[in-house]
């Protein structure tokens, strides 16, 4: 299903939900308290994430993105972000990413330069990052973080 114009803002706009947040819980394995303990959180701010009494921090978001990228284990066979986005020579040398090879964590590197702009927060990143293609190979074949791309029904 394709998204509207709106829905595909509000998709890169988001945050993670509650839903999505038990959907991986779920997929790794884990109860709350485990979850709690591989994340270095409480068990009731688990219980507040997956209610939606409480937002899910940046923190805990990315540590999530990367526990996904090393479940789904597809890092070894991924280009590094500068070969796919076609990075200039000139910017490559200024990125984070490129200093410390991390190609294909780049989306977890703050200060990455996307789209030709370093991004200061996680929230202006991570916007960029869902609609980037390293991201979406890294994650593909995990619903979990693409609950909120689907239409309401």
């Amino acid at each position: 299903m394709t998204l509207s114009r709106e829905n595909y803002k509000n998709f890169l706009e988001r945050v993670m939900t509650g839903p999505e947040f038990t959907a991986l819980r779920k997929r790794f394995d884990k109860t709350q308290k485990q979850m709690s303990q591989l994340l270095g959180v409480s068990i009731k701010a688990v219980h507040s994430y997956e209610q939606g009494w409480r937002s899910i921090p940046d923190h805990v978001e990315k540590q999530l993105l990367l526990l996904s990228v090393s479940v789904n284990n597809r890092q070894a066979r991924q280009k590094e972000c500068w070969t796919i986005n076609r990075c200039p020579a000139s910017i490559r040398k200024q990125c984070p990413a490129w200093e410390f090879d991390r190609g294909t964590l780049c989306w977890l590197v703050n200060g990455t330069i996307c789209n030709g702009t370093a991004h200061k927060t996680w929230k202006e990143k991570i916007r960029i990052c869902r609609s980037c293609p390293v991201l979406a190979a890294l994650l593909d074949g995990m619903p979990e973080w693409n609950l909120s791309t689907k239409e309401q029904t």
